[in-house]
């Protein structure tokens, strides 16, 4: 029986590398970081040459772009060799039968708190105004599920980027659990430095008593505070990781319909019972604490290419409306759209730095999207980029347009999403790209 099932979790059965691999080579950073950044992702692939690293059972996304159809397959089937590889060389400890608690600091001097757990798929619904457990926090382009579905599919393992954002005011979860652990002064599982400058990470199982007596009542306290008159219940809403996690559950769909699932009114499938407990049934992700104080809510940054400046933000006026003011530097822009929450930083080589001030009710980036969705046309490009810094240095090529947006409110956070469904795509980070979720735990997904 699973004590979880009331509130869409399910114990995992989570591999962590032995001691023969190094941590530090072996985990790296979410593929869909450093979009536009090759020489990052170029230096990750050159210190993990020739290491057992998770480097070699991922797609980093920047190279989707440089890939042909024919080379993204070839690449997907390396992927799922280096997988069975893995598995076949005994890397991995024995499988840890617990879900793990995690703490992550950074660079920044943050340290975030998060439980590694598996949940039900079958609980997690990604489209708009859905009433389901597990909710998506952006818009899912179903264009962008192919290739995560290609390398899902027929996958000997999954590697978790995806984190969970639980709404826990009262901190009774994941801070009650860590301080427990810290109480029996039991060492951790691994604690190591992650690379790049990216701060350390450490995990240790949740013993059995505290999953039964501390996590069930915490969750059970979630669960009635977070249901609604309606009688649906808010569990979790997924921050990082929105595609990855709809490309799980499209492969599970799929894969119901494949075993003699039925077609349902929502849409999807009848489990059988042949299948009911299969791995793909669930994914593994990472829950934190939406108040979390290390766990920083970053707006993530427009970037146009191919783009005229002065076009774009007269277009975006005639929109929005507001009024524009020049800054004499990037610390003053930034100033000004980061004290607002409805300013937009608008930066190129033609135009300088230009900082235009609405009087927008609504959430920014929720105003702000749909506009430059009708600017954009064929000759255009648009990328999402965390950190303003990161953003306003791509701006110095001819061309290119930054569009610095203000930060997002989390006390209206889950409130939101309830009541207007998921927020445009990439609407948010939390936290600085180096701050994102390392690979490191996996899940057998195949049937042995």
């Amino acid at each position: 029986m699973n004590i979880f099932e009331k509130y869409a979790l399910q114990t995992p059965n989570i591999l962590i590398p032995n001691e023969k691999v190094d941590l530090s080579l072996w985990s790296v950073v979410a593929c869909d970081q450093y979009t536009q950044d090759k020489q990052y992702w170029d230096t990750v692939s050159s210190i993990t040459n020739g290491q057992y690293s998770t480097r070699h059972i991922i797609l980093p996304e920047i190279y989707l772009n440089h890939f042909s159809e024919e080379q993204r397959k070839k690449e997907v089937i390396r992927i799922q060799d280096n997988m069975k590889h893995y598995l076949d060389a005994g890397i991995f400890s024995s499988p840890i039968s617990s879900m793990m608690y995690i703490e992550r600091k950074t660079s920044y001097g943050r340290m975030r708190k998060g439980i590694v757990t598996s949940i039900d798929l079958e609980k997690y619904d990604w489209q708009p105004f859905s009433k389901a457990e597990i909710r998506a926090t952006e818009a899912t382009i179903v264009d962008r599920l192919p290739p995560r579905m290609e390398i899902r599919q027929g996958a000997a393992l999954e590697l978790p980027h995806i984190m969970l954002l639980v709404n826990d005011a009262d901190n009774v979860l994941i801070e009650e659990i860590g301080r427990c652990i810290h109480k029996t002064g039991e060492s951790p599982l691994y604690n190591f430095t992650l690379m790049m400058d990216s701060g350390s990470i450490a995990g240790w199982p949740i013993p059995e008593d505290l999953s039964i007596n501390i996590m069930k009542d915490a969750l059970e306290i979630l669960y009635k505070k977070n249901t609604g008159e309606d009688g649906s219940t808010f569990m979790f809403a997924v921050g990082d990781g929105n595609h990855s996690l709809a490309a799980a559950k499209s492969v599970w769909e799929r894969y119901k319909q494949k075993s003699g699932g039925m077609l349902l009114e929502n849409g999807f499938f009848s489990i059988p019972k042949s299948i009911e407990n299969h791995p793909l049934r669930y994914a593994l992700v990472e829950i934190v604490n939406l108040y979390d104080s290390g766990l920083t809510f970053e707006p993530i940054h427009r970037v146009l290419f191919n783009t005229d400046a002065k076009k774009l933000i007269h277009f975006v006026q005639e929109k929005l409306g507001g009024s524009t003011l020049k800054c004499k530097d990037k610390e003053e822009l930034i100033q000004k759209v980061e004290a607002s929450t409805s300013s937009f930083g608008f930066v190129s080589r033609t135009e300088g730095l230009i900082c235009v001030e609405t009087k927008l009710t609504c959430l920014a980036v929720s105003a702000l999207q749909p506009v430059l969705d009708e600017f954009i046309d064929s000759e255009k490009q648009i990328d999402y980029v965390h950190g303003a810094a990161d953003a306003i240095n791509l701006a110095e090529r001819d061309g290119v347009v930054s569009v610095i947006l203000p930060p997002i409110s989390k006390i209206s956070f889950f409130s939101t999403i309830a009541e207007y469904g998921s927020l445009p795509r990439k609407s948010f980070s939390m936290g600085e790209a180096s701050e994102k979720r390392f690979y490191l735990e996996c899940r057998k997904l195949a049937i042995d």
